[in-house]
């Protein structure tokens, strides 16, 4: 595979057509869908020449997380209906590749399964009413080794996603479960959106653990000020990657006001619609500290287990590095908005 969009072509080959609805699909029409990827083909790159940048070193960090290349890997559900080494496997390619695995709360392998890969791990959290619950789970992630919390808070209701609808996708396969989702009874509980969910749970939560919280799902930044206010120690520009609020901002286009909103005060970072080096750069240049691949990690997984996971992010790391040159830059860090035309 050359790119991502081959890496995809190649996946829905492999993936039983229901699961791959599943895996690309959105809310309704799916226009925040499209929107987050075609965000990125209206920013142009202005290179700079002569800038003498040399040998680029793609490291940052990132929460006291040494990453060997600004991208992370955004939380999915349900790997075990693309591979069967389920998330463990795409843990073993994130530790190889030197970056963060956020892993989803309705991941099909349980977070101490999933830390033996020895990797970087933060957690996904959709925060639930069931507060004895909620902080159970918290214990868990804490015990695995996960070194932050990751607070969804876009999804007070479920988003309206038509494929699953129409194919009758509501319920994982028999021997599939979301296994962190287990209570001390060993019954696996439903997730439940809370659309009661305020800003006083963000402080039950900051209270609770000492884990770095960062709240996923900020696309206003009024939001954005009031995360600050509410002790996040960073934001991620996500709008679910389209499968929540149809119509929603693309994650691109909200992504400047929230870094200007926050002024440096914590670190922002995005997902939804990366599929090149060059969108990374783009998003690195307009503000972000990292950015967060979601879709393209399941291909990889479909396609070839652990290797096909290392290879999306191999993809990325030339691709980026390509790109960093031919800007006329020699880290991610020195990436400026100057170098995004409109």
């Amino acid at each position: 595979m050359l790119n991502l969009a081959e890496v995809a072509v190649a996946a829905r080959q492999r993936l039983d057509p229901v699961h791959w609805d599943f895996f690309a699909g959105g809310a309704g029409d799916e226009r925040t869908v499209r929107a987050n990827e075609e965000a990125f083909a209206r920013r142009p790159i202005v290179p700079r020449v002569l800038r003498g940048a040399g040998a680029r070193d793609l490291r940052t960090t990132l929460l006291g997380e040494r990453l060997s290349l600004p991208v992370l890997v955004s939380p999915t559900a349900f790997h075990r209906l693309a591979h069967p080494g389920g998330e463990a496997a795409t843990a073993q390619a994130v530790a190889e590749a030197g970056t963060v695995l956020i892993v989803s709360m309705a991941a099909t392998q349980p977070i101490e399964e999933i830390a033996k890969a020895g990797g970087s791990l933060w957690f996904q959290l959709y925060p639930q009413p069931d507060l004895a619950f909620t902080t159970a789970i918290i214990r868990r992630a804490e015990a695995a080794g996960c070194r932050a919390l990751v607070v969804t808070v876009d999804s007070p209701v479920f988003g309206r996603r038509e494929r699953d609808l129409r194919n009758g996708f509501l319920d994982l396969p028999a021997g599939l479960a979301c296994e962190n989702l287990r209570d001390s009874t060993g019954v696996v509980r439903d997730i439940v959106m809370d659309a009661e969910l305020g800003w006083e749970r963000i402080d039950w939560l900051r209270a609770t653990t000492r884990l770095p919280i960062v709240l996923k799902g900020v696309l206003h930044p009024a939001d954005a000020r009031l995360a600050v206010e509410h002790g996040a120690d960073a934001l991620l520009v996500s709008n679910h990657g389209g499968r929540q609020l149809d119509g929603a901002v693309a994650t691109l286009d909200a992504l400047p006001a929230v870094v200007h909103a926050v002024a440096g005060r914590i670190p922002v970072l995005l997902d939804g619609g990366i599929r090149r080096g060059t969108d990374v750069l783009i998003a690195l240049a307009l503000g972000a500290s990292a950015v967060g691949v979601g879709r393209p990690i399941v291909w990889g997984l479909a396609l070839d287990g652990t290797a096909g996971v290392r290879q999306v992010l191999e993809l990325l790391r030339a691709e980026l590095d390509a790109a960093l040159a031919l800007a006329g830059v020699a880290r991610p860090a020195e990436l400026t908005p100057e170098l995004i035309g409109r």
